[in-house]
């Protein structure tokens, strides 16, 4: 078997908040609380399980999503209609942008816990395509 990456936890301050968040922008569904989880699970497999800890506690992280470009215009309709700030890059310099790196599009947000989340159409540098 070959090593894959199964599943993830995600700290928030509320964990159904931020699952549902992200599973509205993603167009994914939140699976069965399970434990202190509320897992999210896509397309590869790879499951992130959303747990409620102490907001203080809270070491924001970085999250990237590869999808279609269609996918990605429901996406960034989505955070539109929710009017939620997005950036072309990860330090928020270029507000209501979308970047073009690498031949896609992409975009980053800021999911209710404070993670710093990604969309984008073509994997960075080539890897993965």
């Amino acid at each position: 078997m070959s090593v894959e990456l199964n599943h993830t936890i995600v700290h928030a301050r509320d964990n159904r908040e931020s699952a549902e968040f992200l599973a509205g922008i993603l167009g994914l569904e939140i699976g069965q609380e399970w434990g202190p989880f509320i897992p999210l699970t896509t397309a590869n497999g790879v499951t992130l399980d959303f747990a409620a800890i102490p907001a203080e506690s809270i070491t924001p992280q970085h999250y990237a999503f590869l999808m279609s470009e269609a996918e990605f215009d429901t996406a960034y309709a989505r955070i539109q209609e929710l009017g939620a700030p997005y950036y072309a890059d990860p330090h928020g310099k270029h507000p209501g942008e979308i970047n073009h790196n690498d031949g896609g599009r992409g975009i980053y947000f800021t999911d209710p816990a404070g993670h710093g989340m990604e969309i984008i159409t073509r994997p960075y540098g080539g890897y993965g395509s």
